[in-house]
C-alpha cells in the first residue's frame, strides 16, 4: 500500500515525465523548422519514451489502488539556439528527471515501501542510458559543429532512431 507522501510523489514525477514528452516534442517541432528532420525523429522517439515513463507509473499507481492527480503541463520552450543548444538542454532535463527518480528511490526507502523501491529500479537504469545518449550526441556535435556535412551526417544517423515500447510493463 503507497502512503499519501508517495502517492503524491509519484503523481508529481507523471507530471515531470509528461512535461519531459512536451518538451521533446517542441524540440522535434522545432528541428523539423531548421529542415533537420533526422534530429526531428530523434526528439519525436524522445517524446514518445517519456510519455512510455509517465503512463508506466500511471499505471503503478492505479494498480496499488491508490489515486491519479493529474496537474497542468508546464509549457515547453519552442526555440533553441542551435541543435547543440538542444541537445545540452535535453541532458540538463534528463539530469533533472534522475535527481527526481533518485529522490522517489530515497522516499521509498523513507517510507520503506519495497514495492516502489523495486519498480523504481527500472527508471535508475533508464537514466543511466538516456544521459549516456545525450553525452555521446553532444560530443558528436562538439566534434563537426552546428554546420555542414558533419551536420548532415549526425542528422541522417539520428533519422534511423525508431520506437520500441519496452517488453517490461
Amino acid at each position: 500500500m503507497l502512503s499519501n507522501k508517495m502517492i503524491n510523489a509519484l503523481n508529481e514525477q507523471i507530471n515531470k515525465e509528461m512535461f519531459s514528452a512536451y518538451l521533446y516534442l517542441s524540440m522535434s517541432a522545432h528541428s523539423e523548422t531548421l529542415g533537420l528532420r533526422g534530429f526531428a525523429n530523434w526528439f519525436y522517439v524522445q517524446y514518445q519514451e517519456e510519455t512510455f515513463h509517465a503512463m508506466k507509473i500511471f499505471r503503478y499507481v492505479l494498480e496499488q489502488g491508490a489515486e491519479i492527480t493529474l496537474e497542468s503541463i508546464e509549457k515547453p520552450q519552442a526555440a533553441w539556439e542551435s541543435p547543440m543548444a538542444m541537445f545540452e538542454a535535453t541532458l540538463k532535463h534528463e539530469q533533472f528527471i534522475t535527481k527526481s527518480i533518485n529522490d522517489l528511490v530515497d522516499l521509498a526507502i523513507e517510507e520503506k515501501d519495497h514495492a516502489t523501491q523495486i519498480f523504481l529500479q527500472w527508471y535508475i537504469t533508464e537514466q543511466i542510458e538516456e544521459e549516456a545518449n545525450d553525452h555521446d550526441i553532444i560530443n558528436k556535435l562538439k566534434l563537426i559543429g552546428d554546420k555542414g556535412n558533419g551536420l548532415f551526417m549526425v542528422d541522417s544517423q539520428l533519422s534511423a532512431r525508431v520506437y520500441t515500447p519496452p517488453a517490461v510493463e
